[in-house]
């Protein structure tokens, strides 16, 4: 693990991979020491916010390395006393339903791939995503990492001026949800009758190290759920 301040009020912490990502972003969540503002990880990387008036970053970083070591354990002083309530909470898993009839792209996958429309759903339905950062919008989860036969698809020539809430898109390597109508470039390959986002509400169900399996749906189940929050 390699560690750099970022700004006066985090530290930045750079893992071998995504897993080792996820797991410290969880463990420093769960300890969840008073100074502690946010943690925000991003594939093979994590961010520690923190309260500049009750720590310095240097000590973060010591009590982050205590925390990654087998041989000790951060210091009651470092972790500021009582560690505070906070929003921790452990990894979820996530069913979301998609109606793969309302796609724009699924030719375009297709083509790339050399699989039948059946072919792609099957095998994106088929994988356990995890959610490895979010962002672009808020609560846009990036899900990873696609099947082999379905990774390669670049992203399309011209970005859409406006994708629909709900659009399941794919590129690279990676998967994701619309949350919100925005303008996008993914290739679009269904949607899901869910609300994964309410801005106004505070609803933000997904977080990172959660883990997504997308089901297949007909059109006449889309509107069965249509407008439903995930859960």
């Amino acid at each position: 693990m390699k560690l750099t301040p970022l700004g006066d009020q985090a530290v930045l912490a750079y893992l071998a991979d995504e897993p080792a990502a996820v797991a410290l972003a969880a463990t420093v969540r769960a300890a969840n020491p008073v100074w502690l503002f946010d943690v925000v990880p991003a594939y093979a990387s994590v961010g520690v916010f923190f309260d500049a008036d009750q720590i310095r970053a240097a000590d973060v970083m010591d009590w982050l390395n205590a925390l990654a070591s087998e041989k000790s354990e951060p210091s009651e002083a470092v972790l500021g006393g009582n560690a505070h309530s906070g929003g921790s909470r452990p990894p979820l898993a996530f069913r979301v339903p998609v109606c793969y009839e309302m796609q724009l792209d699924l030719a375009r996958v297709c083509e790339h791939t050399g699989l039948s429309a059946d072919a792609v759903i099957e095998r994106h339905t088929a994988t356990v995503y995890t959610v490895y950062a979010i962002g672009f919008v808020p609560g846009f989860p990036y899900l990873g990492y696609l099947p082999s036969e379905l990774c390669g698809v670049r992203r399309l020539p011209s970005p859409r001026t406006r994708v629909e809430p709900g659009s399941v898109g794919l590129t690279g390597r990676q998967t994701g949800i619309y949350p919100l109508a925005r303008p996008g470039g993914w290739n679009l390959i269904g949607r899901t009758p869910l609300t994964i986002v309410d801005v106004a509400d505070g609803f933000f169900p997904l977080r990172v190290g959660d883990t997504v399996r997308f089901e297949r749906i007909d059109e006449a189940r889309y509107r069965q759920l249509e407008g439903e929050r995930l859960k």
